[in-house]
């Protein structure tokens, strides 16, 4: 992948991360909806087909979205 790709993805991935952010913030979804969007958007990247060209970058971000359901970055959690 190019310098080009990798840094559209990285600002897609922030984007996307500040509005769930934003979204939970203002109570317009709650943790489990946006969860729910992670898993979705996870799932759909493991249901790639092996043979297609991009298996591996699919595969690939899957693992990223699901570590970041792991790691509960996609909500804001009250300090413990």
């Amino acid at each position: 992948m190019s310098t080009s790709n990798n840094a559209a993805g990285l600002a897609a991935l922030s984007i996307c991360e500040s509005l769930l952010l934003a979204m939970n913030d203002r109570g317009l979804l709650p943790e489990n909806e946006i969860v729910g969007v992670l898993r979705d958007a996870a799932a759909t990247h493991e249901n790639t087909i092996d043979t297609e060209p991009d298996a591996e970058i699919h595969r690939a971000a899957a693992a990223l979205i699901n570590q970041i359901i792991a790691g509960g970055n996609s909500v804001r959690r009250p300090p413990a």
